[in-house]
């Protein structure tokens, strides 16, 4: 027994000692980022520091800016135990600074026994300007007449650089993009499902010091109906469309199911994906200012906007919204490129099937959905009339056809307009 405690206290003592002389050595200092990295800053603008301590942990984090002789705190953190990443965020509003220069010191240490016990301290050192002065915007831009379900485009001048500058709609905000001759160029979407009492676009600027600024606009709104159109789920519908999605929901083969999830969940993914390859449109124009083709010789066959209530076996099932237009020509028919662009995605998208989808600069794409074969490469330069694919039955589509669709910055909207040179040449031409 003796032996055993021994032989424990031992380990013990040994572990110990690594642990001290861990402590004792640990000469690696906490890591400071921070964000935004801007050297002008408004008293609202909020930062955040990202701290980090591969080490012992960190221990402690402080703010301070001088201005003067006037010297403030704004963050002065103590972390009980030791963490290894620490967020932490702060703005200059509590300083009560002045417009001009100013000091700002971050230091973070760590909870290492190096420095006799002082730890390892990391120092963040910035020469700053406070700026509460908020940019100025002029409209540049007449006749704003947007159709619900449609587009609307805008030009502006910003007095200095802007941080980001775009128009709002709701909760929603549209990026403009500064163009060559110095204006800022942005479309925004009037949403097919917003009141038209409540759809009141403006322009908002916001500066490198994080200052804000709004501009109203005249603009007409133009109300818009929506049709209504029933559709019925059969079994055979089911049973030859619901495999293609057996390799994402797995965890079922009630094919009824499949479909409910596919039309809600995975519509509702989709989505959010477009929102994200929106990112990806090229800062300038791509197109050719003439009107968008449309597929040859089709017959339409679903308008954008129509509200569709399913049903099975004579009961309802859900309800969701088409939001493109769906033109159905010979099967198998070669589906051009509606403008010149970039294509910047190819394959299976949910609802949609095999698709294809081409930017054309300033956060305008097009949609070419339900495909069966493509013809085309992400990255590959198109013109229009290219082909770039061939109409199929891919997806969520219960015959074959093309479903064509236009996103602005991701949220889709009415295709009818683009195919109208006396709209693109009064709604987007005039303002650029």
């Amino acid at each position: 027994m003796k032996k055993l405690v021994f032989g424990v206290t031992a380990v013990l003592t040994v572990i110990g000692a690594a642990c001290g002389y861990f402590f004792l050595t640990d000469s690696v200092k906490p890591s400071i980022v921070l964000a935004p990295a801007n050297d002008v800053a408004a008293p609202k603008r909020e930062f955040t520091l990202n701290l980090a301590d591969a080490g012992a942990g960190l221990k402690s984090a402080k703010v301070v800016v001088t201005q003067g002789d006037k010297q403030i705190t704004l963050l002065d953190q103590n972390y009980a135990t030791p963490v290894k990443d620490a967020v932490e965020k702060f703005t200059l509003e509590p300083a009560g600074l002045r417009d001009g220069p100013f000091g700002l010191t971050v230091t973070a240490t760590d909870r290492s026994l190096a420095n006799f016990g002082a730890g390892n301290t990391t120092r963040l050192e910035k020469q700053m300007t406070l700026d509460t002065t908020p940019p100025r915007v002029e409209i540049t831009s007449l006749a704003h007449n947007v159709r619900q379900g449609g587009v609307g485009a805008v030009s502006f001048q910003v007095n200095e650089e802007a941080e980001s500058a775009g128009v709002v709609v709701g909760q929603e905000f549209f990026p403009a993009y500064k163009l060559e001759n110095g204006k800022y160029f942005g479309f925004y979407v009037f949403p097919y499902d917003m009141d038209p009492k409540l759809f009141v676009p403006k322009v908002k600027v916001t500066d490198r010091a994080g200052n804000q600024a709004v501009a109203a606009f005249r603009y007409q709104a133009i109300p818009r109906k929506f049709r209504q159109d029933k559709l019925n789920i059969s079994d055979a519908f089911l049973e030859s469309k619901m495999p293609q999605y057996y390799d994402i929901i797995t965890d079922t083969r009630d094919n009824l199911q499949i479909y409910l999830r596919v039309n809600n969940d995975i519509r509702k993914q989709n989505s959010v994906f477009l929102r994200e390859l929106a990112r990806k449109s090229a800062p300038a124009m791509l197109w050719d200012k003439k009107a968008f083709l449309r597929l040859p010789n089709a017959a339409p066959r679903a308008g954008f906007g129509d509200h569709r209530t399913y049903f099975y076996q004579g009961k309802e099932i859900d309800q969701q919204t088409h939001m493109g237009v769906d033109l159905a020509s010979l099967e198998g028919a070669p589906v051009p490129a509606a403008n010149a662009g970039k294509v910047v995605f190819t394959g299976f998208l949910g609802i949609y099937g095999e698709t294809v989808i081409v930017d054309h600069g300033l956060g305008l794409q097009t949609l070419y959905a339900h495909l069966r074969q493509i013809n085309v490469q992400v990255g590959q330069d198109v013109k229009k009339g290219d082909i770039i694919g061939k109409t199929g039955v891919s997806g969520l589509a219960g015959g074959d056809h093309l479903h064509f669709g236009v996103l602005v910055d991701g949220h889709e909207t009415s295709p009818i307009e683009w195919w109208d040179q006396h709209w693109i040449d009064d709604n987007i031409l005039n303002k650029l």
